[in-house]
């Protein structure tokens, strides 16, 4: 089995950089004032990915679901977002909690514009971040987990290149954890450049596996303490 590296003391945090506030009603947070563990879910929904590889990918987004809402806890504390780049970066769902998500059915199609993905995925971020700090309510490290299975087509290599730039400044600055996972003939070299940590290649379609593993990593960070270690599940559905 791989072991992923783990990251820094995973733990409630404020940042100060407020950036651009997008202010909630707060009626979430005053129903649920919990630490929140906010997760994106970028996924590559190219032209490529059509036919299995997307059927196995909704298969493994209601795998997360179902596995995740059995955790009484992490229902209340693990918010996931989702944001497709097929043809055009998309926020298919905002963040909610786990009760709240409603499992989207992803379609493929497009060009890849993964760096417009990976900007969209920091710019949903920061406004969360945001609304998390305009009502008191502390937040874990967030989880950027991208899953693609080409390279950046569609777009600039400059958008590419400043994504790349904008996100390893973000994990040096320890405002988000980055996971590159790479589905079929991914470009596993380039992933390399993108992720601080190394990408792992996901065996055949076992998407179902990797999103239980996601599952399950985010409910144990959901019962960590302040200042704690959290060690992730073992992976046995993907290879470095």
């Amino acid at each position: 089995m791989t072991s992923i590296p783990e990251p820094d003391p995973i733990e409630p945090i404020f940042d100060d950089d407020w950036g651009e506030t997008l202010m909630a009603s707060g009626v979430e947070f005053a129903d649920n004032p919990e630490p929140r563990c906010p997760c994106v879910l970028l996924l590559d929904t190219s032209k490529s990915m059509t036919g299995s590889p997307i059927q196995a990918l909704n298969d493994g987004l209601l795998a997360f679901h179902d596995d995740l809402v059995k955790d009484p806890l992490a229902r209340r504390r693990v918010e996931a977002a989702v944001v497709t780049f097929g043809g055009a970066p998309r926020v298919i769902q905002n963040f909610v909690t786990v009760d709240d998500f409603p499992t989207p059915i992803l379609m493929a199609g497009g060009a890849t514009p993964m760096g417009g993905g990976i900007h969209q995925a920091l710019d949903l971020l920061e406004a969360r971040k945001a609304q998390y700090q305009a009502h008191g309510v502390a937040y874990y490290r967030p989880w950027v987990f991208l899953i693609t299975d080409g390279a950046p087509r569609g777009e600039p290599t400059e958008v590419f290149r400043q994504a790349v730039r904008r996100l390893r400044t973000a994990e040096k600055e320890k405002k988000v954890v980055f996971f590159a996972v790479g589905v079929d003939k991914a470009d596993m070299g380039l992933l390399k450049k993108v992720s601080v940590r190394p990408p792992l290649h996901l065996r055949g379609l076992r998407f179902v596996d990797l999103f239980v593993w996601l599952s399950r990593s985010t409910q144990k960070i959901a019962h960590s303490r302040v200042g704690d270690q959290v060690p992730l599940p073992p992976v046995d559905w993907g290879t470095m």
